[in-house]
């Protein structure tokens, strides 16, 4: 283990687990279960933080810094707009608004709030090739695991063919932020639940406007035809 392990970070669990005991003045099962969460999460970051990799270390460090403000995401979202026809500028354009209210609402709303710090770096391995520059945000969720998710959401939707490759790609960056030392795995695990939950609020919105087209087409009624007085 690190010496991270002997100067414990609180992990989003353990303010959760203080605050709720606070609150009931006593000790509970969900104040202890999240406190095991948060234990789970150092140790998980520890492991990684402790693990050398060496043939990883300099691609998942430069596919951490590609994503960063997005710009991997805006590049694939030009091509596809570009070479993919229409459904290929749909998923383009929602792509790039989910990216915009996701990056909104977690940097502006949830860190805020939560104002996590972000890890002390743990290991003999992130002082080697993989470490990046330490945002100076907060570190509680992850906004490049948010974003991603967000903008995997939105291409899958329309191009099902790329769901896969780039929800993977979406994963790798997460991942990124675990290894080169600046997120917890807890971080990128809520960022990501964040961004695709973010994405699927924006296709919702972006399909009510044709589902209203569809449903109030104008109905073309037979004309009455017209009965003959008898005579």
């Amino acid at each position: 283990m690190s010496e991270h392990s002997g100067n414990r970070q609180a992990t989003v669990a353990d303010a959760l687990a203080r605050r709720l005991e606070a609150r009931q003045r006593a000790a509970s099962g969900w104040a202890e279960a999240l406190r095991e969460l948060g234990a789970l999460d150092r140790a998980v970051y520890e492991a990684v933080a402790d693990t050398p990799t060496p043939q990883l270390d300099g691609p998942l460090r430069r596919l951490s810094n590609t994503a960063n403000h997005s710009r991997l995401w805006f590049g694939i979202a030009a091509a596809l707009a570009a070479l993919g026809g229409s459904r290929g500028r749909r998923a383009a354009v929602e792509g790039v608004l989910a990216i915009g209210v996701t990056s909104a609402s977690v940097n502006l709303g949830v860190k805020p709030l939560a104002r996590r710090p972000r890890p002390d770096p743990a290991g003999p391995a992130l002082t080697g090739a993989r470490q990046v520059r330490m945002p100076g945000s907060a570190s509680f969720p992850s906004g490049h695991a948010a974003s991603a998710f967000a903008f995997a959401y939105a291409v899958g939707r329309h191009l099902p063919g790329l769901a896969v490759p780039v929800r993977l790609l979406a994963a790798g960056v997460a991942y990124s932020r675990v290894h080169t030392g600046v997120h917890y795995p807890g971080d990128v695990v809520i960022g990501s639940v964040v961004g695709a939950g973010t994405a699927a609020a924006v296709g919702a919105a972006c399909d009510r406007p044709r589902s209203r087209g569809i449903g109030h087409a104008p109905v073309h009624r037979q004309p009455r035809h017209t009965r003959r007085p008898k005579r």
